[in-house]
C-alpha cells in the first residue's frame, strides 16, 4: 500500500473542504498561488538537497516512485497542504478577532 500517498491526498483534501467549510476562499486568490509557487521553489532547493545527498531515503513501497528530480511528487503534495492549512487557519483567526475586538 502507498501510504504516503494516501495520506498527502487526503491531507491535500482536506485543506480544500477546510477552505470552503470556513470561507477563507484561500485557494481562490492568485497571491495564494504566487506564495505557494515561491515555497515550493524554496522546497526544490532544500528538500533536493535532502534527497540528493541522500541524506533523507524514501521507501520506495510507500509512494508512486514519480519524482521531480529527487523528490517524491507526494512532497509537493503534502507541501501544498501544509502551506494552505497554516494559510487558512490564519486567515480565518485573524477576521475573527478582527469581528470580535
Amino acid at each position: 500500500m502507498k501510504e504516503y500517498t494516501l495520506l498527502a491526498l487526503v491531507a491535500a483534501a482536506v485543506a480544500v473542504l477546510v477552505d470552503r467549510l470556513l470561507g477563507t476562499r484561500i485557494l481562490a486568490r492568485k497571491t495564494f498561488w504566487m506564495f505557494l509557487a515561491a515555497m515550493f521553489g524554496f522546497k526544490l532547493l532544500a528538500n533536493g538537497y535532502l534527497t540528493w545527498r541522500p541524506i533523507v531515503i524514501y521507501a520506495d513501497e510507500f509512494f508512486l516512485g514519480i519524482r521531480l528530480f529527487t523528490i517524491p511528487v507526494e512532497d509537493f503534495v503534502y507541501g501544498f497542504s501544509l502551506i494552505a492549512l497554516s494559510v487558512i487557519f490564519w486567515e480565518y483567526f485573524k477576521s475573527r478577532a478582527a469581528r470580535n475586538p
